[in-house]
C-alpha cells in the first residue's frame, strides 16, 4: 500500500533561529512561504544610493503586469532609464504610479538605439519576445527575458545562437532557479541521493485553444495601442479585446503547458540533470489538446504528465525514487518518508533564508533572480537560468503540445532538435511568421 506524501508546511516567517527551526522540522517534512505580495515595492530611490558609475542602466520592453512586478524588484545596483510598450497605457500607468520621469517609447527599438542603456528586461508575451531579444543582443545589450521564452522550438534555437554569437548575458525569468529550497531539492535527486529514479509525476498542464471558427467581431482599437505591433508574428486580424487574453490562444501561446509548465518542467529538467538536452520519446496517453503525456529520456527515466491541474505541484513535480518520494514545488518541498525533507533542511542557511523572505516578496518575487542577472552582467559568467536552459525547458513543453496534436508517439533527437522520420511533426517545430516580423538574420 502506497504511503501518502506528507504535505504539512512550516512557514519560514515563524523561524527565528536555526535551532528552533530544526526542532520544529522534526514534526514535518516541508518548508513554504505564502506572504502576500505588496502592491508597490519600488527600489528606484534606493538605486540612487549606488554610484552612477557602478549602476547597470536598464530599459524595459513590455510594461504589463509581469513587467511591472519585475521593475518593482529591480536591484538597487541597477537603474531604470526608459520604458517601452506598444500599448502606451501600460507604460504610462506604471510611470504615473511610480512617480518616475522616464521617457516612454511605443517602438522598443528606440530603447535599443540608446547608447546609455546596458541591458533590457523583455516582459512581453512569448509570441512577441524573441525578436526584441535577438535585436537587443545585436545592439550590445544584455537581456532578462520573461518566460515562456519562446512560441516554438526553432525560434528558441535562433535566440540561443544569437546570445552566443554576440557574447551577451541572457537570464530567463524562471525564478525558482534562484530559490535555495528548489536548488537543494533538485540537487539531491540529480546526485542520486534518493537512489534510482523510478518515475516522475507532473501536472498535465492544459494546452492552448484554436482560434474560434467564427471570427471575433471587430472592435475599436483602444487609444495608444499599436495593434499591428502587438500582433507581432501572428496573422493580421481585426482587434477584439478577447485577443488580449492571448495566453489561451494557440496563435499566441502554448496554454498553461508553456505558462506554468515553463516553471514545473524546468524543475524536472534541473533535477534530472538534463539542462542541455531533453526526452527522446514523447507519447500521448489520452486524447486532446489537454491530454496526458508520457516522456522518456535516453537514460530510461519516465516523466508522466498525468496529475490533474490543481491537485499537485504546479511549479515542480513528484520524484518517486528507491529511497522515497520527494515533491518539489515553488520554494517548497515535501517527502515521504519525512526524514528526507528534514535532512534537506539541514543543508539550508536558515538565517539567510529568513532574511531573504522577510520582506514579504513571497512566492512571486524575482529579486534574487534579477540580482543574479546583474551580477553576471558584471562578471560575464553564465546566469543560473541561462538562455540554453530556458530554451531546453520550454522546448519540452512544446514537445508535449506537439505530441497532443500529432496523436501518436514521437521520437525526438535532442541534439539536432528534430523528430526522427516524422516530417509532419517536424512542421510544428516552426511557425509561419507575418511579413515584417521575421527573425533577424544573425549569419
Amino acid at each position: 500500500m502506497k504511503k501518502k506524501i506528507e504535505t504539512t508546511p512550516i512557514r519560514q516567517r515563524e523561524i527565528l533561529k536555526r535551532r528552533e527551526f530544526l526542532k520544529k522540522s522534526a514534526a514535518t517534512a516541508a518548508v513554504a512561504v505564502s506572504a502576500p505580495l505588496p502592491l508597490w515595492l519600488p527600489n528606484f530611490a534606493r538605486a540612487q544610493q549606488t554610484p552612477a558609475s557602478d549602476r547597470i542602466r536598464v530599459g524595459a520592453i513590455g510594461v504589463g503586469g509581469r513587467g511591472t512586478l519585475l521593475l518593482q524588484q529591480l536591484p538597487k545596483s541597477a537603474e531604470l532609464v526608459a520604458l517601452s510598450d506598444c500599448n502606451l497605457a501600460k507604460a504610462e500607468g506604471f510611470k504615473a504610479k511610480a512617480a518616475g520621469d522616464w521617457p516612454i517609447y511605443q517602438d522598443y527599438r528606440r530603447i535599443l538605439d540608446r547608447k546609455d542603456i546596458d541591458a533590457v528586461i523583455v516582459a512581453t508575451g512569448e509570441f512577441q519576445r524573441v525578436v526584441p531579444c535577438i535585436e537587443a543582443c545585436q545592439a550590445g545589450k544584455d537581456v532578462y527575458a520573461e518566460k515562456p521564452l519562446t512560441l516554438y522550438i526553432q525560434e528558441g534555437r535562433a535566440l540561443v545562437n544569437a546570445v552566443r554569437k554576440y557574447g551577451r548575458i541572457l537570464q530567463v525569468g524562471t525564478q525558482q532557479r534562484s530559490m535555495e529550497m528548489n536548488r537543494v531539492a533538485c540537487e539531491i535527486v540529480r546526485n542520486g541521493g534518493l537512489g534510482k529514479i523510478l518515475e516522475v509525476r507532473a501536472i498535465a498542464y492544459a494546452g492552448s485553444e484554436l482560434s474560434p471558427q467564427v471570427p471575433l467581431i471587430a472592435q475599436d482599437i483602444p487609444a495608444g495601442l499599436d495593434w499591428n505591433t502587438w500582433l507581432n508574428q501572428a496573422s493580421m486580424r481585426p482587434y477584439n479585446k478577447q485577443w488580449m487574453g492571448w495566453m489561451r490562444w494557440h496563435d499566441f501561446a502554448g496554454g498553461e503547458m508553456t505558462n506554468w509548465g515553463a516553471h514545473g518542467v524546468d524543475q524536472i529538467q534541473w533535477a534530472l540533470g538534463m539542462d542541455d538536452t531533453g526526452p527522446t520519446e514523447i507519447t500521448p496517453i489520452t486524447e486532446g489538446r489537454n491530454g496526458q503525456v508520457r516522456m522518456t529520456y535516453a537514460n530510461g527515466v519516465q516523466v508522466n504528465y498525468v496529475i490533474e491541474p490543481g491537485k499537485g505541484p504546479m511549479g515542480g513535480a513528484i520524484f518517486v525514487c528507491e529511497k522515497g518520494k520527494l515533491e518539489i514545488n515553488r520554494n517548497k518541498f515535501t517527502s515521504n518518508p519525512p526524514e528526507i525533507a528534514q535532512q534537506l533542511l539541514k543543508s539550508l542557511d536558515i538565517e539567510e533564508e529568513e532574511r531573504k523572505w522577510s520582506d514579504s516578496l513571497a512566492l512571486w518575487q524575482a529579486k534574487w533572480h534579477m540580482q543574479n542577472w546583474i551580477d553576471c552582467i558584471r562578471s560575464r559568467k553564465l546566469p543560473v537560468a541561462d538562455v540554453e536552459i530556458g530554451h531546453r525547458s520550454v522546448s519540452v513543453c512544446h514537445l508535449a503540445n506537439i505530441a497532443r496534436m500529432a496523436g501518436h508517439t514521437l521520437h525526438w533527437d535532442p541534439k539536432n532538435e528534430v523528430f526522427l522520420k516524422d516530417d509532419p511533426a517536424n512542421q510544428w517545430l516552426t511557425r509561419k511568421r507575418r511579413p515584417g516580423f521575421e527573425l533577424p538574420n544573425i549569419g
